[in-house]
């Protein structure tokens, strides 16, 4: 019979208070804290913290505190990833990040999920879907993914979006439910380009 952990870690009913898994959360939980302890003149122990939390991360990576995840063992970071305050990963089923990923303060990933049907959820069961984010992606603040969800390369995820679908490749994308607002497009680059001319005549 499969353990608790391999249950959740396919996405199936699993039951959370499993010693295995409660340990694992612990560990996830005190790398958080000491994270959430240190300062601002702290930057190489909080990437070694980083280092350790996570499955696997790209070399530079920054979270800045407070941050908040149920095991950090079960996700997975690229290159060249930023994220603001109060971000939460609730990381029951993997979660993978590609490179040059940036998110806003208190955006948050919830690959967790319960049945709707009460008097199974009373009895502890519960699931979780992954989620997957792209490279060349920002999310804004406050957003929040649900389980189960793919976001595409070069999105930019508009701040309080609740994305509840799968959201494709170069979009800009908003609201609650999150919708595809637009494709970023060659204008976007034109105007960005220009943009950065300026910067660095002034």
């Amino acid at each position: 019979m499969r353990s608790q952990k391999e249950k959740m870690i396919a996405g199936d009913l699993y039951i959370a208070s499993d010693p295995e898994l409660a340990k694992d959360s612990h560990r996830g939980k005190r790398l958080a804290r000491l994270l959430n302890n240190t300062t601002e003149e702290d930057g190489e122990l909080r990437t070694k913290i980083l280092k350790q939390l996570f499955k696997k991360t790209g070399e530079n990576i920054y979270i800045e505190p407070p941050f908040h995840i149920d095991y950090g063992s079960n996700t997975t970071i690229g290159e060249n990833f930023y994220a603001n305050y109060d971000c939460i990963f609730l990381d029951i089923a993997p979660i993978t990040i590609g490179k040059n990923v940036m998110m806003a303060p208190r955006v948050g990933l919830y690959t967790a999920a319960h049945p709707i049907v009460a008097d199974i959820r009373n009895e502890q069961l519960e699931y979780g879907k992954p989620i997957t984010i792209g490279d060349n992606v920002w999310i804004g603040a406050n957003a929040i993914v649900n389980p189960g969800i793919t976001i595409g390369n070069n999105v930019v995820i508009g701040s309080g979006s609740v994305v509840t679908k799968n959201i494709p490749d170069n979009s800009v994308a908003v609201g609650n439910p999150c919708h595809v607002l637009r494709e970023i497009n060659d204008d976007d680059r034109k105007y960005w380009e220009h943009e950065k001319e300026r910067y660095f005549e002034n």
